[in-house]
């Protein structure tokens, strides 16, 4: 069952970062769930780094680790951005 809150999860994470970096219209539903998981281990890895905590792999659902995912899943896609780009936007 937690596959299937990773995926749902991670799609929605995934969704909301498109639309705050303003990269929605390139990617579809499969590259936002792949954006949203990434972004909950590059969150959670950050998280852990700052003593913030907030993962959501550990178990605990919580808002802390919902955001920290989106920080996450934001900056997964402001480095893409980096270089496929050549500058962040």
């Amino acid at each position: 069952m937690g596959i299937i809150i990773w995926l749902i999860v991670g799609g929605i994470i995934g969704w909301i970062a498109s639309m705050i970096m303003k990269t929605d219209g390139q990617q579809g539903i499969f590259l936002n769930i792949v954006v949203g998981i990434i972004g909950a281990f590059l969150g959670g890895w950050i998280g852990g780094m700052l003593g913030i905590g907030g993962d959501i792999n550990s178990g605990d659902f919580s808002i802390s680790g919902l955001l920290m995912s989106l920080v996450g899943a934001i900056i997964l896609l402001a480095i893409v951005n980096l270089f496929r780009r050549g500058r962040v936007r």
